[in-house]
Formats: C-alpha cells, structure tokens, sequence
C-alpha cells in the first residue's frame, strides 16, 4: 500500500475506468465469433469476416478521437463521451431477439435484432475510437514530465487492462455460454456502465490533467452558430451509421484500408524526400521497418479471438476433471501469462541493461516473431497427436497461449515507446497513427486467413477429421508466415540498428 500512495489518486481512476472498459471489450471479444455462428447462423467464412472488419475498425479509429480530443474536445470530455458511446453499444449487445433458423425450404430466416447488432458493434467502434487513446493521456498529464513515478503509474495502468480483460473471458465467457447470449454481453454493459459511473464519480482527482488541459490550445469555434464540440458529437452518431453499413462488408473494410495505407506511403515518400537530415530519415526507416514487422506478428497473433477460438470450442478437450471449461474462458490465457510474466521480463531486460547484454529492439521483434510461430507449431503438433475422437489435449492450446504471449511481451511494450523515439516532434503523432494502422491491416488479413480456411457444417459433420486437417493447414501457413517474418528481421538487424543511429 506504501508504494500505491506514491501515486495520485487520479491514476486508480482512470486505472478502474480502463478496467471495466477492457472488462466489457474482451467480454465481447470472448463471445462475438460464437454469436455470430450460432445465434445468427453465419457461416464460419462470414464470421470471421465481421469479426475482422468489427477489430480492424476498433484499432483505425482511435485516430480520430485522438485528434478531435487534441484540438477540439479535450481528453476528459473525449473519454466521458466515449464511455457512453460504449454504455450504449454493449447493452444494445445484450438485445437477442429470436435466434436465426433454416426454415422448411432450406432458407435462412435471419433474426430481427441483427439490424441492431450491427449499430451496437458500430456504437461500440466510434467508443473505443474517443475513449482508448485519451484514457492514457489523461493518466500522463498527472504526472510532471520528469516525475519518476510516471513508469510505475503506466505499470499500474496496464495491469487494470490485463486484469479486466481476464475477468471477462472468465465472467462474461462463462455466463455467454451457461446462461444465454444476453447475459454474457449484458454483463459486459454493465462493466462499462461501472466504468462509466467511476470516471464521473472521480473528476474531483483528475484536476491536474484538467488543469494541464486547461492550458492547451484547444480550437473552440463554431459553425453556423453551433459549438464545435456538439458538431463532432454529431457526426459522431452519424459516423456510427456509416459503420454499421460497413462492418458487415469485408470488401469496404479493405477499400478504406487499402486507401488510408495508399495516403500514408505517399505521406512518407513525400516527407523522406523533402527531409535534409538524412539522420532523420534513417530513423523513419526504422520505423516502418518494425511497424511492418510488427504487423506481421499481429496478424498472427490475432488468430486469437477468431480461429483459434473456435479451434477450442470444436477440436479441444475441454474437460478438466469432469469441468467442460467454456471456450470463451480460456480467453483469460493471455491477459493471465501478461499479469504473470510481464514484471518477470521487465526485471530481466533491467537486469541484462544493466550488464549492458540486453538485445537490441530488432533482435526483440524478431525473437517475439519466433515465438508466435512456436505457438502455431504446437498447435500442429497437438493435432498430430489428437484423439481418436479427433480431439486435441488442452495443453497444446495452452502452450500456444503462452507461447504468443511471451512473443507479445517482446514486441508491443516497446514498440510504441520505440517509434516515438525514432520520428521527429512534429510526425510523432501520424507515425503512431501508421502503427496503429498496421494493427488494423494485420486484423483484416488475419480474419481473411482464418475465413478462407472453413470447412462446410454439411461435410463437417460427417467427417469431422476435416477439421483438424483445416486448421494443421492453416497454422502451418501461419507459423511459416512467423518464422519467415522473424528470419528477415533477424537478416536485417544490423542494417535497422545502422538507422536508428543513437536510439536505443
């Protein structure tokens, strides 16, 4: 408790709202490719497809609250109206309605309530997008600039992440299974609702990131005498419209991708050429060097809410001394291994920095790389040893687990930290926005990996072995993708490290 009193009050705030936040966004995340499967009968190509378009939309908008917050709204009111954005979203989730059916002819009768799952999804995205990156702003504004206790107060931060995303899994992943979809999301709701009612409740201890706030220049004009902070809060609802007619079109998804990455190379090509220093523009190189590799370990690694979500629920031997474990929980795996082992390597690179053997940012990535590929290796093996009843040991999908988070812990902790480093003041912000834009490209394309690796219901239930020929192909693929990746990136190590120049 002695250090917890260190730190101002205002972190425990925004340390519970983030909780609750990523409680009700990993509850869905657990539940979303069952729900659209089973209760709306999608085929798994289709599914996988929504959920890529519904993550890739999650990570591309965070731009923009970013920047409405930055020049219009402020960070507080950006997260309060996200917050209720989300609030909104999720417990328009908890509405079923009557599941899809096949009727007499062999004709799909969808459900009413898609319509309102779609805008749900789509309240939910343009939340995320004005609450995500603003929350973290707000726990660094309570903090002087050169205050010690600003790393330790980000430790504590990121652990009310790992924790509410593991209690979801476990909580609303169990209650989504048992009780019926409406529990599940509706729990989900009610942690953002928590979540919601705990940053409004706690404003009194945020007064000095207000008070910094206070003295940014933030634009305040209006247009056609009406504010501008009520014309982005407008065209935020209207921008959730747009997205629900978006969200379940897989190749709009990839147009608006395709042309933001079109916009961003031009944007580099142009800035590199017009760029004098030339140290300045090794560092850019650098940058997108481990951006793009950083994306192909994200695309591997999201197989986690999709295909390998269902790998559990279909092909895993869940039982546990008689304890059928729904496959949402098993969810929890990598935000548990994160609360587990992320202090443990934090010691070790402090220990091995302080014997000056501590590798390099790119030798990391490239370990990171290989280890996400183990873990699809032993996905493959597990199926090499699957049961007569076509069944994996639940083992190998927790070794995989592991496996990806470990890669994980030497990768996404340092990688944002690593580009801002390497890209001058006044490009930081659109070299973090091309990273987060890689996240969600690597979300699309692992989405199209897992839909385009499906086997028939019809064929499925016949030949069930199919299934596990389906995924040993398709973590195969993946794990090759991996390695390919972590190869090249160790090929190039000496080369990043000549354009990173004195950052380290």
């Amino acid at each position: 408790m002695t250090i917890l009193a260190k730190h101002p009050k205002g972190l425990f705030i925004c340390f519970l709202t983030e909780m609750w936040e990523r409680f009700s966004f990993y509850g869905l995340k657990a539940l979303l490719i069952f729900y659209l499967t089973e209760h709306f009968l999608f085929t798994d190509k289709q599914a996988t497809n929504i959920f890529g378009n519904y993550f890739a939309l999650v990570y591309a908008f965070p731009l923009l609250g970013g920047y409405f917050a930055d020049k219009y709204l402020g960070t507080t009111k950006a997260v309060t109206f996200g917050a209720i954005l989300l609030c909104f979203g999720h417990l328009g989730m908890a509405i079923e309605g009557n599941p899809a059916y096949i009727d007499n002819q062999g004709v799909l009768v969808q459900s009413e309530a898609l319509p309102i799952f779609y805008v749900s999804l789509s309240l939910i995205i343009v939340g995320v997008g004005f609450l995500k990156p603003n929350i973290s702003g707000i726990v660094g504004k309570l903090y002087h600039i050169n205050d010690p206790r600003k790393d330790a107060g980000f430790t504590i931060f990121y652990m009310g992440i790992n924790l509410g995303a593991a209690l979801a899994a476990i909580i609303c992943g169990y209650a989504g299974r048992t009780y019926g979809w409406g529990y599940g999301f509706g729990l989900a709701g009610i942690g953002m609702l928590i979540g919601l009612i705990t940053f409004l409740y706690g404003q009194k201890h945020l007064i000095t990131s207000i008070k910094q706030e206070s003295r940014t220049k933030l634009i305040s004009t209006k247009w056609l005498g009406v504010s501008s902070s009520l014309w982005i809060y407008g065209g935020s609802l209207v921008l959730v419209a747009l997205t629900s007619m978006m969200v379940s079109n897989h190749h709009v998804v990839a147009s608006l991708l395709g042309f933001s990455l079109l916009i961003a190379a031009v944007w580099l090509i142009f800035y590199c050429l017009n760029e004098s220093d030339s140290t300045a523009r090794q560092k850019i190189y650098a940058a997108v060097t481990l951006t793009i590799m950083s994306t192909v370990f994200f695309l591997c690694f999201l197989q986690s809410g999709s295909s390998m979500n269902l790998f559990a629920e279909r092909v895993t031997d869940r039982d546990i001394f008689g304890f059928i474990v729904p496959a949402p929980m098993l969810q929890s795996l990598n935000a548990i291994f994160i609360i587990l082992l992320a202090p443990v390597l934090a010691k070790i690179w402090q220990t091995m920095g302080e014997k000056n053997i501590e590798p390099s940012t790119p030798i990391k990535f490239s370990i990171g790389l290989a280890q996400v590929g183990l873990g699809f290796g032993c996905l493959v093996l597990g199926i090499e040893f699957a049961s007569e009843q076509h069944q994996v040991a639940l083992v190998w999908l927790v070794l995989a687990y592991l496996l990806h988070t470990t890669g994980e812990l030497f990768i996404s902790p340092i990688g944002l930290s690593m580009i801002t480093k390497l890209s001058a003041p006044r490009i930081v912000g659109l070299m973090l926005g091309l990273w987060f834009l890689g996240s969600a490209i690597a979300e699309y394309i692992a989405a199209w990996l897992a839909g385009n690796m499906t086997v028939p219901d019809a064929v499925s239930s016949t030949h069930p072995s199919l299934h596990l020929a389906t995924y040993s192909e398709l973590y195969t693929d993946i794990m090759i993708i991996a390695f390919g990746g972590a190869l090249l990136t160790l090929i190039l190590t000496p080369l990043i490290k000549k354009w990173m120049n004195d950052v380290t």
